[in-house]
C-alpha cells in the first residue's frame, strides 16, 4: 500500500499513527476523566464541547491562511505542540471556566493542524497521489484509534484520577513525538509570499467552493448516523440484540481499513470526485430507507437489513471522504491550499454541530417519516455536488 509513496509521505503516515494512538486513548477516557476525576457535570462537558466546536469553526479558515503564509510544515508542527500543551493543561483543570478555556484553545489548535496538514499533503505528495495519501492516512487513523481505544480499557478498568492523568499525559507525549517526526523527517513546503499568493479572503469569497463545503457538510453527517443514529435505532426501535451495535461499528471500521484506498481511486480529478459525492448521497439515502424498513421486521430479517444498511452507509462514507478530498484539492488555487483545506473542514464542523440534533429528533424520534426526510436530505446534497463543482461545458467549440 505504501511501496510507491515518497519518504516524506511515509514519515507522515508514521506520524499519523503515533498521533492517533494517543487520540484513541483520549477518545475513550476523556469524558470520564472530566466527569469522574474533575467533577464536571455531563451538561457542563456538553456545553464546553459545543463552545469549543464553535471556536474551531470560526478559526478554521483564518488558521489555514496562517499555514499558507507561515509554511505548512512549520504551522503543523506548531499546532501539534500547542495541542500537547493544552492536553497537559487539561490535567490541571479544576473548574468549568478553566475547562472551557482549555477546550477553546484545543479547538483552535485542532482546526489549525487540520488545515496545515492538508496543505502539507498537497505540498509533499504529487497531485495524482494526494487523494490516495489521504485515503491511506484515514486507514492508519482508524487503526491507530482502534488500538488506542483498546489500550484505554486498562485505564477505564482502574478508574482512578492518577491513571486518567497518566493517559492524558501519554496523549500529550504523542503530539510531541508526532511533531518531531514531521519536523525532522519531512521537507519544508515552498511558502508563497503574501504579495504573490491569493488573498486571505479567497476561500470565503469563492461561492462555488463554499456551496460545495455546505453540501459536503451535509453528507458528512454520516458520522453521527453511524455513532448515534444507528445505535439508538437498533436499541429502541428494532428487535435486534444490542450486541448488533458493536457488530455494525466493527464492520464499519474494518471496511474503511480494507477498502478506503481502493474506493478512492478515480477521485484525484474533479469529475471523478464529483461523481463520488453524488454516489455517496445516493448510498446514504439508501441507508436511511433500509433503516426505516427495519422497524417493521423481526428476527433474521431485521439483522439482515441492519447489515445491509451498515454496508451502504460505509460505502457512502468512503465515497464522501474521497470525493471531498479530491474536490478540496482541485478547487484550491496555488498558494492557498491551507486556507481552502481550513474552509473545507468547516463543512464537517458544521455537520458535527447539526447532525446530532437532526439524527436524534427527526430520524430516530419520528420513525420512518423521519428516515425518509433524512434520506431526502442526503440525496439532494449528493445530487447537487457535481452540479456545483463542475464547470459547465461550452455550448460551442471555438473555430480553429
Amino acid at each position: 500500500m505504501t511501496s510507491s509513496l515518497s519518504p516524506a509521505v511515509r514519515r507522515l503516515i508514521a506520524a499519523t499513527l503515533v498521533n492517533t494512538l494517543g487520540n484513541g486513548v483520549y477518545a475513550a477516557v476523556g469524558a470520564l476523566y472530566l466527569t469522574r476525576a474533575v467533577g464536571l457535570s455531563v451538561g457542563h462537558v456538553g456545553v464546553g464541547l459545543t463552545i469549543a466546536a464553535l471556536v474551531g469553526l470560526v478559526a478554521s479558515t483564518p488558521l489555514g491562511v496562517v499555514a499558507d503564509r507561515l509554511e505548512p510544515k512549520t504551522a503543523y508542527v506548531g499546532f501539534l505542540l500547542l495541542q500537547a500543551i493544552t492536553m497537559t493543561s487539561l490535567t490541571q483543570v479544576r473548574s468549568f471556566g478553566w475547562y472551557v478555556a482549555v477546550a477553546a484553545v484545543t479547538a483552535i489548535a485542532d482546526s489549525g493542524q487540520r488545515g496545515a496538514k492538508g496543505a502539507l499533503i498537497a505540498g509533499v505528495a504529487p497531485a495524482d497521489q494526494r487523494v490516495r495519501t489521504r485515503a491511506i492516512l484515514r486507514v492508519v487513523t482508524n487503526i491507530g484509534m482502534a488500538v488506542g481505544m483498546a489500550a484505554a480499557g486498562v485505564v477505564l478498568a482502574v478508574d482512578r484520577r492518577e491513571v486518567y492523568v497518566v493517559a492524558l499525559l501519554a496523549n500529550a507525549a504523542t503530539y510531541v513525538v508526532t511533531a518531531g517526526l514531521v519536523r525532522f523527517g519531512m521537507p519544508a513546503v515552498a511558502r508563497v509570499p503574501a504579495a504573490a499568493g491569493p488573498s486571505g479572503l479567497t476561500a470565503v469569497r469563492d461561492r462555488r467552493f463554499l456551496v460545495f463545503v455546505g453540501l459536503d457538510g451535509v453528507l458528512s453527517m454520516h458520522g453521527a448516523l453511524a455513532q448515534i443514529g444507528i445505535p439508538l435505532w437498533v436499541a429502541t426501535a428494532t428487535d435486534a440484540p444490542r450486541w448488533m451495535i458493536s457488530v455494525l461499528l466493527v464492520l464499519n471500521s474494518a471496511a474503511v481499513i480494507l477498502l478506503q484506498v481502493r474506493i478512492s481511486r478515480g477521485t484525484e480529478h474533479l469529475s471523478g470526485a464529483a461523481r463520488a459525492g453524488r454516489r455517496a448521497g445516493v448510498l446514504l439515502a439508501i441507508t436511511c430507507l433500509v433503516l426505516a424498513l427495519s422497524d417493521a421486521t423481526s428476527g433474521a430479517v431485521t439483522i439482515g437489513l441492519l447489515i445491509a444498511a451498515a454496508l451502504a452507509h460505509v460505502l457512502g462514507e468512503m465515497l464522501q471522504s474521497a470525493g471531498g478530498w479530491g474536490i478540496s484539492f482541485e478547487l484550491a488555487p496555488p498558494g492557498a491550499q491551507g486556507q481552502y483545506q481550513g474552509a473545507y473542514a468547516m463543512g464537517h464542523q458544521i455537520g458535527d454541530l447539526v447532525a446530532p440534533l437532526l439524527i436524534t429528533t427527526v430520524a430516530v424520534s419520528w420513525g420512518w417519516p423521519g428516515w425518509l426526510l433524512t434520506a431526502g436530505v442526503f440525496l439532494v446534497a449528493g445530487l447537487f455536488v457535481p452540479v456545483v463543482v463542475q464547470e459547465p461545458e461550452p455550448l460551442m467549440q471555438p473555430a480553429v
